[in-house]
């Protein structure tokens, strides 16, 4: 059974980082599990590795989709898959690396997803139902369709809300099901989780976010916007994006800004927080003020090594 080392943990925690300490000591390909460092030219928002970090390490997965282009869970499935058989044949260590916690799962387990087809027209429905009656209109919409949906995805989640509503008209069943299909392993696999006080991980978030401003967020989502990418694309309204399109548009200032993008990271953190927290097999490696970088390796060096039986 191919062996694949996974690094997760909520946004900020520094997974990335970990990864490319690692790839120091062990010949390891990373391929990213971010449902949004697919997209091109959307490089301060989602937090991507840099050019020379790249060059450094190779990344897979990155970059490999234009903002207007489809992504989903079971694309991922494929390519990620596809990607880790190529680096296992080269003699290499495949570590899949992110916080998108069904994407991990999908790519571990050994259960079929029952994908529905994009449906584009439904989409545009769902969408300009959102901007004339708001999200909360559109997220109503699975109350008695599926429950469960519901009450874990926040009305502003729009993306998910719309897929979760597309799912259920394509296949009759609620998307949440998922969750409880058969989940056997089809790789030997070792899952490293960074888990921080959250408190400490709430201040990193804040820092982070600071820090995509003084890096050029905005000129960045204003270069998406003058080559026509428009805030309904799923791409941009992730995280970062859809806040300061807002901003473009008049409706706040950059203070008001940084303090709505603070809110919103830290809130998606708390739903990755909640999803984690059912998720078996993985193991926590504390972090935080009282643990150094260094000791911090040290640990996932031991773990690792245990596992590959060095």
């Amino acid at each position: 059974m191919t062996k694949a080392l996974v690094i997760t943990g909520p946004t900020a925690s520094g997974k990335s980082q970990l990864a490319l300490d690692l790839a120091e000591v062990y010949p390891m390909e990373l391929v990213s599990a971010d449902s949004m460092q697919v997209y091109r030219y959307m490089d301060i928002g989602t937090d991507k590795a840099t050019p020379e970090q790249m060059r450094r390490v190779r990344h897979h997965l990155i970059d490999i989709k234009y903002p207007d282009e489809d992504w989903s869970v079971s694309e991922f499935q494929v390519l990620a898959r596809k990607a880790v058989a190529e680096i296992a044949g080269r003699g290499r260590l495949p570590c899949i690396v992110g916080g998108t916690g069904f994407y991990i799962r999908a790519f571990l387990c050994d259960y079929p997803l029952r994908e529905a087809p994009p449906d584009k027209q439904l989409r545009q429905e769902l969408k300009a139902l959102a901007r004339r009656q708001g999200n909360a209109a559109v997220h109503d919409m699975l109350k008695d369709i599926d429950p469960e949906s519901y009450s874990t995805l926040h009305p502003n989640d729009l993306k998910r809300v719309i897929r979760a509503i597309e799912y259920y008209r394509a296949t009759n069943r609620p998307i949440s099901e998922r969750k409880y299909l058969k989940q056997e392993r089809v790789y030997d696999s070792l899952i490293l989780g960074i888990q921080w006080d959250r408190k400490e991980l709430y201040e990193r978030i804040d820092n982070r976010v600071d820090e995509q401003f003084n890096r050029g967020l905005v000129q960045e989502v204003l270069n998406l916007v003058k080559m026509g990418y428009t805030e309904d694309l799923n791409s941009m309204q992730g995280l970062g994006y859809k806040e300061v399109i807002r901003m473009l548009k008049g409706l706040a200032t950059e203070a008001e800004t940084r303090v709505i993008l603070k809110r919103n990271t830290r809130r998606f953190a708390k739903r990755q927080l909640t999803w984690f927290s059912k998720e078996e097999g993985i193991i926590w490696l504390p972090f935080g003020k009282h643990k150094s970088r260094n000791q911090l390796i040290e640990q996932a060096r031991r773990l690792i090594d245990d596992w590959l039986g060095t």
